[in-house]
């Protein structure tokens, strides 16, 4: 999330209570989760196993909760627990503001764009031109749609991230303040959902496609003319790249990559990163043929087995 301005460092430690460490004078031009960091950039760290990631990123300022760690020339921020800290700065610099209409006085809409009747349109969002908004769709604040994009009844497009932190007393949301950016020439299948980003953006490339009932998560981007059948589950973090298939019910797990031409047939899981041009079924993933002759080989085993026990 990019600030309106830049804020010097010493202002946000007085927000949270944090300490600074190392150089006082530095100014935070935005508040990003380590996937997203860029220059300027405060983001967070609570655990040891993460501490070198953060500090060897493009973040110019790291909240954490360590003294004793080399700081590798970032500023830092000292708080005993830096989630809670990062969440309020998140609350402050994005605070919550409820609607008042089902759409926006702030909203942009483009020449040509149909809004159907109950179709909620939040603050600050941009819709290009020639759209088709179908009843009942929401689509939440800071969103961005292209133009020529049609949305049928019932997609929600920015719902929060699904991203918590385990306490002993329960779970504590990351709020979110990112958001979704789709291109042009898309289509959003009825009751699919769309998260915004953590922080950054969840992206959905020019000329995708996407069917009924598909789960979309947090900062993920799909490329362009992807086809996505109903009742996929793409969790966060996740890369799509260029022109690929995926097909009825498959899972792929977060922060990984499929890369262009790649067609994962239906029902599929994917656990790592995938080759492109290249056809995958299974669960675990394969490459499809791979996978076909092995269940071929698999009904052949209960008459190998009998021929077997005849023997004797």
């Amino acid at each position: 999330m990019r600030l309106p301005q830049g804020i010097p460092v010493t202002e946000i430690a007085a927000l949270i209570n944090a300490e600074v460490i190392g150089h006082a004078d530095t100014i935070v031009t935005g508040i990003n989760e380590i996937h997203m960091v860029e220059k300027g950039d405060l983001t967070f760290v609570d655990h040891p196993k993460y501490y070198d990631k953060a500090l060897h990123s493009h973040a110019s300022v790291v909240l954490i909760n360590t003294k004793d760690h080399p700081s590798r020339g970032k500023t830092l921020l000292y708080l005993e627990d830096p989630f809670s800290g990062y969440v309020s700065l998140v609350k402050k610099f994005r605070p919550f503001i409820p609607a008042t209409a089902m759409v926006s006085d702030t909203a942009e809409i483009g020449e040509g764009t149909i809004i159907q009747p109950g179709a909620f349109i939040g603050n600050h969002v941009k819709i290009g031109s020639d759209c088709i908004i179908h009843s009942h769709v929401s689509i939440n604040d800071h969103c961005i749609i292209g133009d020529r994009v049609i949305i049928n009844s019932n997609a929600v497009i920015g719902g929060d991230a699904f991203y918590f932190k385990r306490r002993p007393s329960g779970f504590d949301k990351m709020v979110s303040c990112g958001r979704v950016v789709i291109g042009n020439d898309v289509e959003i299948g009825a009751g699919t959902t769309i998260d915004r980003g953590v922080s950054g953006d969840t992206c959905i490339g020019d000329g995708s496609k996407l069917d009924n009932l598909i789960q979309i998560g947090h900062d993920t981007i799909i490329g362009k003319h992807c086809l996505i059948a109903s009742q996929a589950g793409i969790a966060g973090v996740t890369v799509i790249q260029d022109h690929v298939t995926i097909w009825g019910q498959v899972g792929i797990q977060k922060d990984l990559v499929i890369e262009s031409g790649a067609e994962i047939l239906a029902k599929s899981g994917v656990p790592k990163s995938l080759k492109g041009n290249t056809t995958y079924f299974g669960i675990p993933v394969r490459e499809a043929r791979e996978k076909m002759k092995e269940i071929a080989l698999l009904k052949q085993l209960p008459g190998i087995l009998a021929e077997i026990t005849e023997k004797l």
